[in-house]
């Protein structure tokens, strides 16, 4: 027998929390149709555990320092994700799949203001992009080493959106957490290009200082993928340079390598060739097209503070 599912309206006021007051004593549990939901008050979050009711795991985190960090339109989607006893698109690799609700994209307008957060699962499908005009912030980070040589990075076949495309070092989005939220000097950014180029490639901290990122400008794109997901995107474009230790996540990566500008070429070559199966993601070609090698000669000569523009947005398709 089932255990009963509490009312939306009812568990969605319930919810509203902050990192210093709880409203679970200790630890609580609440049921949903054929699911099994666990709640911590020393880590207020949301998790399906693994039960005779659950096959997937999700997490919905609550975000530090927000009241409504729950909201009833992410606790509706989770319900009516997971009703009749199924999991969350079951096609989906485990820990992908536990990235789409546990991460919060900042939500942003075409002028790059806050205007709300929203899941990585909702961000990514194309019929909320399309329907709600979601669009998120992201980042693209591009590393060379002391050779000047690109780091490129191929997408992880388990990605749930573009897997197995080459892109350039790391791309990914800043969270809905205070510090990924910083304006000044574009720290927030900062911040979230170093924690993901740990958990990605394995890159510490220490090898890839927040004060050796420059921020050159930002893009805003839209890319559908297979019908059901894609991208929108107000993206970052961040350079450092940094000889670092790469221990790649398989989850995560696929491949890696160093480039020069003449084997990027070569790559860039095969993938509008359809050689290779050498696919190049939609962002990085439009970096590639509209900024790059003038962004990498600048690098070399020592005067790419004069490409810095972050007051205008690109807008490019």
């Amino acid at each position: 027998m089932p255990p009963p599912a509490i009312p939306i309206r009812a568990l969605a006021s319930f919810v509203s929390t902050s990192r210093s007051v709880s409203p679970f004593p200790g630890n609580s549990t609440i049921l949903f149709p054929y699911k099994f939901f666990s709640v911590s008050s020393n880590n207020p979050s949301f998790s399906c555990c693994s039960s005779i009711f659950c096959k997937a795991f999700i997490t919905v985190p609550v975000i530090s320092g927000s009241r409504s960090s729950i909201s009833r339109k992410t606790i509706r989607n989770l319900v009516s994700s997971t009703k009749m006893g199924g999991t969350v698109d079951e096609s989906m690799d485990a820990v992908q799949r536990k990235l789409m609700f546990e991460d919060e994209c900042i939500l942003v307008n075409e002028e790059d203001h806050v205007i709300g957060h929203d899941s990585k699962y909702n961000c990514h499908l194309m019929e909320k992009i399309e329907s709600e005009n979601l669009l998120h912030r992201a980042f693209s980070v591009f590393l060379f080493n002391s050779k000047y040589e690109l780091l490129l990075q191929q997408r992880s076949a388990t990605k749930v959106t573009f897997p197995l495309v080459w892109i350039n070092t790391c791309c990914s989005h800043p969270l809905y957490r205070e510090s990924e939220l910083i304006q000044e000097n574009n720290l927030g950014v900062k911040n979230a290009a170093q924690r993901k180029l740990y958990d990605e490639l394995g890159i510490g901290p220490e090898d890839v200082p927040i004060d050796q990122f420059v921020a050159l400008g930002r893009m805003l794109y839209k890319a559908p993928f297979d019908g059901k997901w894609g991208e929108h995107e107000l993206d970052f474009l961040v350079f450092i340079v940094r000889d670092v230790a790469l221990h790649p996540n398989p989850e995560e990566v696929a491949d890696v390598k160093y480039v020069n500008k003449e084997q990027l070429k070569e790559l860039i070559r095969k993938a509008d060739a359809g050689e290779d199966g050498v696919k190049l993601s939609p962002w990085f070609r439009l970096v590639v097209d509209n900024f790059l090698i003038d962004w990498w000669n600048k690098t070399e000569n020592g005067t790419l503070a004069d490409a810095i523009d972050m007051k205008t947005i690109h807008k490019l398709t």
